[in-house]
């Protein structure tokens, strides 16, 4: 298992920039794609963005193709999710998860049920 600690949501006026931080430990973190998922209030958990174990393949939900990047450093055992161009639509809690999986591509790991460890969440609201 990892432990995952999320911070850096807050409240940002529509059209800002949030970057949200996860960070890792527990196991060896560079082995494992991660991801960041949300869930608005009354909407089920979403897939915003994966990351490969090594960085250097990352796939992203349309809604944050162009606006949102997802990075790493493994050094650290942290993992990014740089926010820019928000929309009040982007309101949500969101989370970060690691892989249930050693050495998968970020394509594949696209849904709830491929991740085995999540954080608490980090509130990010989007005001227009």
């Amino acid at each position: 298992q990892v432990q995952l600690v999320e911070s850096g949501g807050g409240l940002v006026q529509a059209g800002g920039s949030l970057r949200l931080s996860c960070a890792a430990s527990g196991r060896t973190f560079s082995n494992y794609a991660m991801g960041w998922f949300r869930q608005a209030p009354g909407k089920e958990r979403e897939f915003v963005a994966a990351i490969s174990w090594s960085g250097g393949g990352t796939y992203y939900a349309d809604s944050a193709k162009g606006r949102f990047t997802i990075s790493r450093d493994n050094a650290k055992n942290m993992v990014y999710l740089q926010m820019n161009s928000l929309k009040p639509e982007d309101t949500a809690v969101y989370y970060c998860a690691a892989d249930r999986y050693q050495w998968r591509q970020p394509v594949v790991v696209t849904t709830t049920t491929d991740f085995g460890s999540w954080g608490q969440g980090t509130q990010v609201t989007v005001s227009s």
